[in-house]
């Protein structure tokens, strides 16, 4: 029996897909090269007339045929809806942003390149990271803290509740996650608290009803306000250079006192706010059950407003509108 010239089908078979239109196509292709009424199917009809030798021989050539015809027809489909769809949003879209076929991975978020900057920068000094929930209690929001029913604070117009009761809340400050820390753990305490805060503010250039704060808490015998500064200062230099100069001004703060804010000098002399601190009040030493003799100090820093600072980013929304033409500048 003559043999037909598989390698000259195989041929003819790509020349049809190098013609190929549309994806419908391919199962004409399918079914001419490996349907019922294929060469493929009368041939392989033939095999009952052969010798054993031969029909094993001739058998698995036209298995090899039929395995690469159907390979390359998979692979083929997914190459072509692949490139269709990709010219299809190119074409009703031209102002898509993502490539979504791109391999050249993913990079991190400038708020979270920035947090994990000023955790690096206390870690370096003895400091470890503390987490708490976002979803918190008053108490530990404001009680433990010692905000007193009456402070602005805990108006319904400035913080998100989660009850009627007003027990439960999303947290407005990471300072919850330094009580419950100190629950928990006696001194000495050298921690950071990274994470996401909540108030019920209106969107401006620096303001947003979600934001993140790093906030530190330090506590150990003997320590003093120089401590405080000291440990200010030196974060300050190593996030924006040994040339930037800090000011401390008097402030108020619930849970410290004697409290302050932390300016630092600007490009145009100007001296902007960063961050607020202070030695820890006694009264929140006593809601954890601390002696009374204890000492220590806590701060807190807006991890949006550093980046703002740093990069000369003007409104706080762009953070978080997922624009890569911005994203992508970090």
């Amino acid at each position: 029996m003559a043999e037909i010239n598989l390698e000259k089908i195989y041929a003819s078979f790509l020349l049809r897909l190098e013609e190929v239109n549309n994806v419908n196509e391919l199962s004409s292709i399918e079914k001419d090269y490996l349907g019922k009424s294929s060469v493929l199917s009368e041939e392989r009809a033939k095999l009952s007339s052969l010798s054993n030798e031969d029909k094993k021989r001739y058998g698995a050539d036209l298995k090899n045929f039929s395995d690469e015809v159907l390979k390359k027809l998979t692979q083929f489909k997914l190459d072509f809806e692949k490139a269709f769809y990709i010219e299809k949003e190119i074409a009703e879209n031209p102002d898509i942003s993502i490539n979504w076929h791109s391999k050249e991975g993913s990079r991190k978020h400038v708020l979270t390149s920035v947090m994990e900057e000023v955790v690096d920068i206390f870690a370096s000094l003895g400091y470890t990271v503390a987490y708490g929930p976002e979803a918190e209690t008053s108490w530990h929001n404001f009680d433990a803290l010692n905000t007193p029913d009456w402070h602005p604070a805990r108006y319904e117009s400035d913080t998100l509740y989660l009850d009627k009761d007003l027990s439960s809340l999303l947290r407005t400050q990471t300072s919850t996650v330094q009580v419950r820390h100190m629950q928990e753990n006696d001194p000495p305490v050298y921690i950071v608290a990274p994470g996401r805060v909540y108030r019920s503010d209106q969107l401006d250039a620096t303001h947003s009803p979600v934001f993140h704060q790093i906030e530190g808490l330090a506590v150990d015998d003997g320590i003093t306000f120089s401590d405080l500064k000291g440990t200010l200062e030196y974060f300050v230099k190593a996030f924006f250079g040994t040339s930037v100069k800090t000011k401390f001004i008097p402030h108020f703060f619930p849970f410290t006192e004697p409290s302050a804010e932390v300016l630092v000098s600007w490009k145009d002399g100007e001296w902007l706010e960063i961050l607020g601190c202070g030695m820890v009040d006694p009264n929140v030493f006593k809601n954890v059950k601390y002696p009374e003799s204890t000492q220590g100090f806590a701060f807190g820093v807006g991890v949006e407003r550093l980046a703002m600072l740093r990069y000369g980013i003007d409104h706080i929304k762009n953070f978080y509108e997922n624009d890569l033409r911005f994203l992508d500048q970090f």
